[in-house]
Formats: structure tokens, C-alpha cells, sequence
């Protein structure tokens, strides 16, 4: 494994990705993309480019034509649109010149109507969900959100008639969906299936700051771990997945899941829940070890800035 292709990289996920890689594979030659260059993508990597957006027709033919130039041994696409663009490429790279969760869990994650489904297929409790073009929500308050993608910025609180009515006509491909409570037992599953079936889970209460998980504290939850290995299992996960839950007097809820490396990636490999590591391993024939992580650990983000000399 001399070379990664990370995709995304002018994002936050993409460039604690590519900070773990390098701390482990200092020698690696690191390629980054993304759509413009006015982020500090760059400074995490060897080379970088810049590409069409995902939704693009010359997108995929650009991330072939480099990884055929610069002989490319394994592409790490870091976002959802990247991820439902490249599902052939990623089928022919295979799993030993890719990293992904697995077709199922990318096709199953991306649209969170399918991600309800799923839940229920399995036997899983799953909050209700409803497009916004059926008509009203059927209680109230409830949660509006868009259908497909993932983050917690676009999210809004709809408390009556009228806030549906505005909101539906702002959002036509959004859903309804319930309001889980209570909102400060939000949790955030850390799951990694190993190719030979073993699964981990690392769960960690949250607080978000602005759409990103800025607090976190490792816990211990039978329910939620059982709900996370079940849809591991379920869904036939393959390398790293994040489900998103809230802890209600019902037990856990699932109201979403992440097909990729998410926002906590860099806070837990420095905890030993390795997830990008161990996936790269796997890529190379190894079989991974798991650690024992108590819970109690608080882990925050932080912040940085660094200034780049004009060219």
C-alpha cells in the first residue's frame, strides 16, 4: 500500500483521515480531492486536485483517469454524494483496492426512508417517518429533515400546522419524522465489522456544536449495543458504520445511519477504537485486534489555524 486517493478533502472527516493515515503510514503517498481549493485540504496530503462535483458526468471518469495516472493503490471516498456516484468503480476496485462500508449499508444509509426500513426488516424499533408530500405529519411536534445525506444542521423542529405547511414547501424532498426524546440522550454508535464477522462498538453520549460532535462521552448500553451489532449484522456491514440514536424511555432509537467514517473518526482512534487503521489492515490480509475501551472517557474537539505563505 504505497498510495490513498481521499476524496473530500477540503472536509473535516477527510483530513482526520488522512492525519491518522499518515501518523501510521508515514511513507504513504497521500492524493486529495475536492471541488475547489479555498480549505486547508491541501496541507494534509502529497498532491492535490481538484474535481468535478459528484453529480457531474465527467466526475468518475476524472477519479479514474488518476488513479490510472498515478497508479493509485487504494481510493477512500469521504462523502455520501461521492459514495452513491461511485458504487461501480468501488465493485470493480474491489475490496482490496477500496474502502467502504459495504453496498448494503451505503444504499440503506443514504436515503433515510430506506434507513427505516431496513430497521423494521430487521426487527428493530424505528421511529416513524414520512415524506413530506403525503401530506401532514401525523403528530406534532415533530422532526424535519432531508431524505437523503447526513449531518445535523438542516434539521428543524416543526411544532404545528402552519410550521409543516412552510417548512414542506421549503423542503419538498424532505420527511417528517418523530421527535425522539430526550434530546440530551443523543448517541452516537462508533460500529466495525470485521471480514471475518467480529463486531465492535464504541457508543458515546454527545452534544453537538454546530452540526458536529464537539462533546462526547464513552457509555455502556446492552440495548444499543445489540441494536448496533443487529444492524452490523443485518446489514452486512463491512469496515466502519455510525448510527446515530437517541436513548428514549423505550429503549434505544435509531434515526440514522452514516455509510462512512464519521465526524468522531480522529477522537476515537486517539481513544483505540482504530477504525481506519483496522480497515486498512484488513485491506492488506490482517486480521484486526479490538481493544477493551472502559467507558467514563470524555473526548472534545478542538480547534486549530494555520497560515499558508502566498504563492
Amino acid at each position: 500500500m504505497k498510495s490513498i486517493l481521499i476524496t473530500a478533502i477540503g472536509g473535516d472527516i477527510a483530513q482526520s483521515v488522512a492525519a491518522i493515515v499518515r501518523s501510521e503510514w508515514p511513507s504513504c503517498h497521500l492524493y486529495g480531492t475536492d471541488v475547489h481549493e479555498q480549505h486547508g485540504g491541501r496541507l494534509f496530503v502529497d498532491d492535490f486536485f481538484i474535481l468535478p462535483s459528484a453529480d457531474s458526468p465527467g466526475y468518475i471518469d476524472a477519479v479514474k483517469d488518476l488513479i490510472d495516472t498515478y497508479d493509485i493503490d487504494v481510493l477512500l471516498p469521504m462523502s455520501e454524494q461521492e459514495l452513491g456516484a461511485l458504487g461501480g468503480l468501488l465493485e470493480e476496485l474491489g475490496p482490496s483496492r477500496s474502502i467502504t462500508a459495504g453496498k448494503m449499508v451505503v444504499s440503506t444509509g443514504l436515503d433515510k426512508l430506506a434507513t427505516i426500513d431496513a430497521l423494521r426488516r430487521l426487527g428493530l424499533p424505528a421511529p416513524w417517518t414520512v415524506p413530506v408530500g403525503e401530506g401532514e405529519p401525523p403528530a406534532y411536534p415533530c422532526i424535519l429533515k432531508s431524505r437523503f445525506g447526513s449531518g445535523s444542521r438542516a434539521v428543524f423542529v416543526v411544532h404545528n400546522r402552519g410550521e409543516a405547511l412552510y417548512l414542506a414547501e421549503q423542503h419538498p424532498k424532505a420527511i417528517y419524522q418523530e421527535l425522539l426524546e430526550p434530546a440530551d440522550r443523543e448517541v452516537t454508535c462508533a460500529v466495525y465489522r470485521a471480514r471475518d464477522g467480529r463486531t465492535s462498538c464504541l457508543l458515546m453520549l454527545r452534544r453537538l456544536t454546530g452540526g458536529f460532535t464537539g462533546w462526547a462521552k464513552v457509555i455502556e448500553d446492552g440495548d444499543t449495543s445489540r441494536t448496533c451489532e443487529a444492524l452490523a449484522e443485518g446489514l452486512k456491514l463491512e469496515g466502519s458504520m455510525n448510527v446515530q440514536l437517541r436513548l428514549t424511555a423505550y429503549g434505544p432509537r435509531v434515526f440514522e445511519i452514516n455509510p462512512r467514517f464519521s465526524s468522531t473518526v480522529l477522537m476515537r482512534h486517539k481513544l483505540g477504537f482504530t477504525d481506519v487503521v483496522w480497515a486498512l489492515e484488513e485491506l492488506q490480509g490482517k486480521r484486526v485486534q479490538f481493544p477493551v475501551i472502559a467507558a467514563g472517557h470524555v473526548l472534545v474537539r478542538t480547534q486549530d489555524a494555520v497560515i499558508v505563505r502566498n504563492s
